[in-house]
């Protein structure tokens, strides 16, 4: 266990999947589930923010809402951040089924005297599975204030570090697999084409 907190970005609209995303069932399994059960294992804490309280209910977790409201992902992460009980979150989205543990805990050994610590892959940077300090903070409500929205406006604002494919890919010989730790559900074609490749954790 580290001394870490765990965040879940649940206020998407899934407006391109038609229901919430956070429920879909992999292998049977619902991905807000999945992803929670890994978060057992690894934090102290585990935060959903969600505008949606009464769907997680069901779960061991400090269930909060936006706090900036109409802000995505970057409102998201302003929210769980600042409830957050550690100096050091790892963020995720809801609607990525295939974390990889290894992954994860590589991230967080990265952190010391960083506020960022973010992956790239051939995709370009994933900050929906990126470590953040509570040093972010003001960053964030600032990049708010201007009217920006996207998750990395606010890197140049604080010390980030960027962890490159090179660097990870020694946590398994198969990139693709560590790969799949990034990939997230949007709409009914990626789903089936998920079920279809039968990708397992």
């Amino acid at each position: 266990m580290y001394s870490l907190t765990g965040i879940i970005l649940s206020g998407g609209k899934s407006v391109r999947m038609g229901k919430d995303k956070a429920f879909i069932e992999i292998d049977g399994i619902p991905i807000i589930q999945r992803i929670y059960d890994i978060f057992q294992k690894i934090f102290t804490e585990i935060i959903i923010v969600t505008n949606q309280k009464e769907f997680y209910s069901g779960f061991k977790a400090k269930i909060v809402s936006d706090l900036i409201v109409n802000n995505g992902a970057l409102g998201g992460l302003y929210t769980g951040l600042f409830f957050s009980s550690n100096l050091y979150s790892f963020c995720v989205a809801c609607d990525m089924p295939f974390l990889k543990e290894s992954m994860i805990q590589y991230l967080i050994k990265q952190a010391n005297e960083y506020d960022v610590i973010v992956p790239r892959t051939e995709d370009g940077l994933q900050p929906l599975h990126a470590v953040y300090s509570k040093n972010c903070l003001e960053s964030i409500k600032y990049i708010i204030g201007m009217g920006k929205y996207k998750i990395i406006d606010f890197y140049p604002l604080v010390k980030t570090k960027i962890i490159e494919e090179s660097e990870f890919i020694s946590l398994d010989i198969n990139l693709n697999l560590m790969r799949e730790s990034f990939v997230n559900i949007n709409t009914p074609v990626e789903l089936n084409f998920l079920k279809e490749r039968k990708i397992t954790v």
